[in-house]
């Protein structure tokens, strides 16, 4: 980092910090099933309790992906009047503007219906590049599901980034 830097001390000290979600449902077959069939996803695993009970997990599963399109953290930061009380881990200002610079997923048991859904979210990363458009920063997240029991679901590495215009 250079003597100019944004990532400020406070920005830097955001790295190693954790929130934990934990989703106050469970799933149901029903989200399952709307889900699949939102993502033309026909497979019988997720659609057809019969045939999934035949199958290696017994019943029906979700489409791997599920886990990472649910937003588990809805709510979690809600105020008793229901205000929302901001988003953890964004950088404070003078940072505005933020764009998705990619996701990598990985997968370790499917979802399935009566699962609650645990996430916690750890910034592992925080740094500067400088781009076509400027000085970039960027903040990487681990997000790891888990459910009722403990078990790992999946993991999604998140790389956030956010462009930095001088005051």
């Amino acid at each position: 980092m250079s003597e100019e830097s944004p990532i400020t001390p406070e920005i830097k000290a955001m790295v190693g910090k954790e929130k934990v979600y934990k989703d106050w449902d469970e799933i149901g077959r029903g989200i399952i099933k709307r889900f699949a069939l939102a993502i033309d996803d026909k497979n019988a695993l997720y659609l057809d309790e019969e045939f999934a009970k035949k199958s290696r997990y017994e019943g029906i599963t979700a489409p791997p992906t599920m886990l990472f399109e649910l937003n588990h953290q809805i709510g979690a930061e809600l105020g008793e009047d229901g205000t929302p009380r901001g988003a953890w881990g964004r950088l404070p200002p003078p940072f505005k503007n933020v764009m998705r610079g990619g996701n990598e997923y990985e997968f370790y048991q499917p979802v399935r219906p009566g699962d609650v859904v645990t996430t916690i979210n750890r910034t592992v990363d925080i740094f500067e590049r400088e781009g076509k458009s400027g000085l970039m920063v960027f903040v990487i997240n681990e997000l790891t599901y888990y459910n009722q029991r403990g078990e790992k679901l999946g993991l999604n590495r998140e790389t956030m980034i956010y462009p930095y215009k001088k005051a």
